[in-house]
């Protein structure tokens, strides 16, 4: 169930499905030069956790951690950090200023299906540090699909074609303080809920 808060700005109901905090893990592989062998090389499974939030104004801020994951499922090392601000207009087109640890600055564009909360974008503009590596441009699709949110991302580089780099499968984590600020003040305490011999009331 995707809920839009009372505060959101009304421009942003169509991302609405976005808003959270989401937690999972996919597949990455490492577009190279042309001299490598293309994505295969460095492949690893990785962890995400990634936050979309709103201040009242229109656009929501996003943040993204990952990091490598061991055949365990134990964080290794840090994989990518990445921020932005997604905003749409009132055709369902949908604009991203994103800022990534490499020292690439990215604008994508992109549209909103129709009928369904599903986003594709691709890469307009793009501005790298001397530090960043080879990269020309990008494509991503995030879908909100059975209450996860899935997406796929596509990475060029002068000497590599567009092709698939990253992908991953993300859950919806339970806001506590949320939970707890929707209490009833005259909510019994948890003792109220046991019998005396410390079994559950049926209702």
């Amino acid at each position: 169930m995707i809920e839009i808060p009372s505060d959101l700005n009304p421009s942003l109901v169509p991302l609405a499905f976005l808003l959270g905090r989401w937690e999972g893990a996919g597949v990455f592989a490492r577009v190279g030069d042309a001299d490598e062998q293309g994505p295969g090389v460095e492949k690893c499974n990785f962890g995400q956790e990634v936050v979309f939030s709103h201040d009242g104004r229109d656009f929501l801020e996003y943040t993204s951690h990952s990091w490598v994951l061991d055949d365990e499922g134990k964080k290794v090392a840090p994989l990518e950090t990445e921020t932005g601000f997604w905003r749409v207009d009132g055709d369902r087109k949908v604009e991203v200023v994103m800022t990534r640890d490499q020292g690439v600055v990215e604008i994508w564009y992109g549209e909103l299906a129709d009928q369904k909360p599903q986003i594709d974008l691709a890469t307009d503009a793009i501005a790298r540090t001397a530090a960043a590596g080879p990269y020309s441009g990008g494509k991503r699709l995030y879908g909100y699909v059975k209450g996860d949110l899935m997406w796929v991302g596509e990475k060029a580089t002068p000497e590599v074609p567009l092709r698939p780099y990253m992908s991953a499968q993300l859950k919806k984590v339970a806001d506590l303080k949320e939970w707890a600020e929707s209490l009833p003040d005259d909510m019994p305490d948890g003792v109220s809920f046991f019998r005396p011999d410390g079994t559950p009331y049926e209702g």
